[in-house]
């Protein structure tokens, strides 16, 4: 839980680095770097994984050999299908969240770009909290209560008046892209709920570091848009993007996840939209109008409110 509350307040204060970013970089081009940067911050770790598993396996080699010899006969007629095998794969599942993050992470940047508000971004991108039961009863079958809907109902209000001041059509298209971000990050999280307790964290998190940066990479190489002046410019929102929010707090949530259930998780990890919006007001003079801050005051509490039911005693609970 400390883990996940850390992630929140890494993340929170990210949004504000990845609004300076936007002021030299490309969004594509400053995830390529800063995904790198998270992906290298965690080769020191592995290398002392493997050092430490190598030093114990000396000690361990004849009984695990002879416990292998005598279970590998029994075994045979037991072997996991096709798929089982598949996502039980470390490098299967690390690219699979990459992808997933790299389509996230690339919406959310393109939205903070046109938005240039660390506090609005922070709120809209926290609506993957209300979306994360949701999509578990969609797509995992995994029940809901009803406060859930109270959340949702309550989350609509506080965008509507977040980000509907004059019509609909006062909605932006940053609005939109930071809607679907959250969409993309609900699915995110139940991704590593479901298939990260079989990886180790750190090789999860690396993976997926790999894989968004590579295909950040590719996306700036086509559209143009390495500016290595722009990334000269920006090499401290880039350091803290790249260390902080992506070594440092991807990793802390997936190590956290495996501990923590993913409404529990998605509670803690909801707080980011508070920091978002004290990083904004305190290292980019943001001010939102009192219909704004209501507006993120409703979109919080419905946050809460989707996760009520884990609170609940387990007779009550309909999860």
């Amino acid at each position: 839980m400390l883990a996940l509350l850390l992630t929140a307040l890494i993340w929170g204060f990210a949004f504000v680095a990845q609004v300076q970013g936007m002021d030299s970089m490309s969004p594509l081009f400053f995830n390529a770097c800063r995904f790198t940067l998270g992906a290298l911050s965690l080769v020191p770790i592995l290398m002392w994984q493997r050092g430490r598993k190598t030093g114990e396996s000396h000690g361990h080699q004849g009984a695990e050999a002879a416990m292998e010899r005598s279970a590998s006969n029994g075994a045979r007629d037991h072997k996991p299908g096709f798929w089982q095998s598949l996502l039980a794969n470390p490098v299967f599942v690390s690219v699979l969240c990459g992808i997933v993050l790299f389509t996230a992470s690339t919406l959310q940047q393109y939205g903070i770009m046109y938005g240039k508000s660390a506090g609005r971004a922070g709120f809209l991108t926290a609506l993957y909290i209300v979306m994360v039961p949701l999509l578990a009863f969609v797509l995992l079958r995994r029940r809901i209560g009803i406060l859930v809907f109270a959340a949702v109902a309550m989350a609509i209000v506080g965008f509507y008046l977040l980000c509907i001041t004059d019509g609909f059509g006062s909605i932006g298209l940053a609005d939109i892209l930071l809607v679907f971000t959250a969409m993309l990050f609900a699915a995110h999280i139940l991704v590593i709920d479901t298939l990260g307790s079989r990886v180790d964290a750190i090789k999860l998190s690396f993976g997926q570091f790999c894989t968004t940066a590579v295909l950040s990479w590719a996306g700036s190489l086509i559209e143009g848009s390495v500016n290595w002046t722009g990334a000269f410019h920006a090499w401290m929102p880039i350091i803290y993007a790249g260390i902080g929010s992506v070594g440092i707090a991807y990793t802390l949530q997936v190590v956290g996840q495996q501990w923590v259930p993913p409404t529990r998780a998605s509670l803690l990890m909801s707080l980011e939209s508070f920091f978002s919006a004290v990083g904004g007001a305190i290292f980019l003079g943001e001010v939102m109008t009192p219909r704004g801050y209501l507006g993120c005051a409703l979109i919080f509490f419905g946050t809460l409110l989707a996760q009520a039911p884990a609170k609940l005693p387990k007779f009550m609970r309909k999860d």
